[in-house]
């Protein structure tokens, strides 16, 4: 990787200034380093001394008759080494008056070694008419070079203070240079691109293994063998991610344009970011004095107005946990977790256009109050549950979705955000993954045990019950399995992989030691609720 100076202008190359028509005139040849005619000319020297290179600075292409120049060939020799290292861009000969057919050979074979393009006009030029046209020529790539980096700063200042999304950012900056722009995360993973026409499927393919190739040198650099310009995005000494445009060597322009183009980037991520803290913090200040319940209606809902979500109308409260966070977890992550998904939260909401209050209300929920449009409104709640859901899964996040009972006004937005946080606790160990949303009617017994589980009363009642078995695990499984199917003992064994004979002599067992009849339903129920309150008690 090299780095790219931002103040490097479009200069033309050798082979631009050999194709100006002053010099076509003269009938130029290049008879030795055709390799470096892609080198830039920053300047034009007329010189007639062998003694030159001391007054180059690199980038000069040097004219001359050669009358000056040593006969010697180890001295044309030298001559030619010191040009090339003093940086010239190339060397030109008229062959009018010293050399007439040819230069020498030791010149020739010089200027192959050391890649340096040596040039011959076969007829009298004037040198003062080349510096003007090569003058004029650089001169005018300068100017161009400006005012296209004028337009370049004008489009994407006009996009950063108009807050422009990355997808914008990129498009624009793929029409402007007319090549692939993608947005990495640094630890390579593509968050946005604009393949500028190109097929997206080869431009991102086993792009992860592609982009960690490429070690960054600097801010801005460019490699040549992947041939990716690439620029670090970020602000504040906060460097978050990388955008990388795809092609040969660019000029000038295309550097301004990235650059630029992450800039808009990170003050958009900067400005979002600010925003939407500062929004959750003000959302998180009402949904808490909502939960307290002795806060002043009036005085919640005009607050609620003046953030966007005016409370009128039919409410539902909704909580999101993610299943991280029933593991052990550094708290810092777990907080930032939530905060990921109070976002993504009131992103799908905005996407469905509902007006929400959504915020972090404790170290394991983000709770949200949404005012619903009837009257579709299951629909509307699935469709916010699966955004919700897809974008948590980018991110390989479980969750656990509840949603409160509907309520007609703000004076019952507690009793819904209440319950909607009582199920989402209650279903966290019963989803199955099969429903977008659960509600109150899903949880169902186990949702209840689950809420009461803390209370010593139903473990004594599941100790009462299961006591002179529950050091036994195979009469347990037994019992679980016959409550599982509704009593029948056929299926139940079957589920088992016991032999009939075998599972009816534990549930004769089972009898035996608890003093109860698995045949009466009220003592089926009874057992079954116990196995359901100490399975939930084993697992705390």
């Amino acid at each position: 990787m090299k780095p790219i100076s931002p103040d490097v202008l479009a200069l033309p190359t050798v082979s631009e200034v050999l194709d100006l028509p002053v010099l076509r005139r003269g009938k130029p040849r290049v008879v030795a380093g055709a390799s470096g005619l892609d080198g830039r000319v920053r300047w034009v020297h007329v010189a007639e001394i062998a003694e030159i290179a001391p007054l180059l600075s690199g980038g000069e292409l040097v004219l001359t008759t050669g009358i000056a120049l040593p006969e010697e060939p180890a001295k044309l020799v030298r001559y030619v080494g010191e040009l090339a290292e003093a940086g010239a861009s190339g060397l030109v000969v008229e062959l009018v008056r010293r050399w007439r057919d040819r230069v020498p050979t030791a010149l020739v074979d010089a200027a192959h070694r050391h890649d340096l393009p040596l040039v011959t006009l076969s007829e009298e030029t004037k040198f003062v008419t080349v510096t003007e046209a090569v003058i004029a020529r650089i001169r005018d790539a300068q100017l161009a070079e400006l005012r296209a980096t004028h337009a370049i700063h004008e489009t994407f200042t006009a996009l950063t203070i108009s807050g422009a999304e990355p997808a914008t950012v990129l498009r624009e900056a793929a029409r402007i240079v007319g090549r692939p722009v993608v947005l990495e995360t640094l630890a390579h993973q593509v968050l946005a691109y604009d393949s500028a026409g190109q097929d997206p499927v080869a431009l991102l393919s086993e792009w992860s293994e592609r982009s960690r190739s490429v070690v960054q040198s600097g801010r801005t650099s460019y490699d040549p063998g992947q041939q990716w310009l690439t620029t670090v995005v970020g602000a504040r000494g906060d460097d978050w991610g990388r955008l990388v445009m795809l092609g040969p060597e660019p000029p000038h322009r295309h550097v301004v344009v990235v650059e630029r183009a992450a800039s808009a980037l990170a003050v958009n991520r900067l400005v979002t970011r600010d925003r939407e803290s500062l929004e959750r913090q003000t959302h998180r200040t009402l949904i808490t004095e909502l939960l307290a319940g002795n806060a002043d209606t009036a005085d919640l809902a005009a607050r609620a107005a003046g953030v966007g979500v005016p409370l009128e109308g039919p409410l539902v409260g909704i909580a999101v946990r993610p299943h991280t966070t029933t593991t052990v977890a550094p708290a810092m992550e777990t907080q930032q977790v939530l905060r990921d998904l109070a976002e993504a939260t009131a992103l799908a909401a905005r996407k469905a256009k509902l007006p929400v209050l959504v915020g972090v209300v404790d170290d394991l929920t983000v709770q949200a109050l949404v005012v619903l449009q009837p009257p579709d409104t299951d629909a509307v709640l699935t469709r916010l549950a699966a955004d919700l859901r897809r974008s948590a899964g980018t991110h390989s996040l479980a969750l656990v979705i509840a949603v409160g009972s509907t309520v007609g006004s703000i004076s019952g937005a507690r009793r819904t955000l209440t319950e909607a946080a009582q199920v989402a606790e209650a279903a966290l160990h019963i989803d199955d993954g099969t429903r977008e949303f659960h509600r109150l009617d899903d949880v169902r017994l186990r949702g209840l045990l689950h809420l009461l589980r803390g209370d010593e009363r139903l473990t004594a009642f599941a100790e009462r019950e299961l006591g002179p078995i529950m050091a036994n695990e195979r009469l347990l499984d037994a019992l679980r399995s016959l409550c599982q199917h509704g009593g029948n003992k056929s299926a139940a064994a079957a589920a088992a992989h016991l032999s009939r004979t075998a599972y009816y002599a534990q549930l004769a067992r089972i009898e035996q030691l608890l003093g109860v009849s698995l045949d009466t339903p009220e003592s089926l129920v009874s057992l079954h609720v116990a196995l359901l309150a100490w399975d939930l008690h084993s697992r705390t």
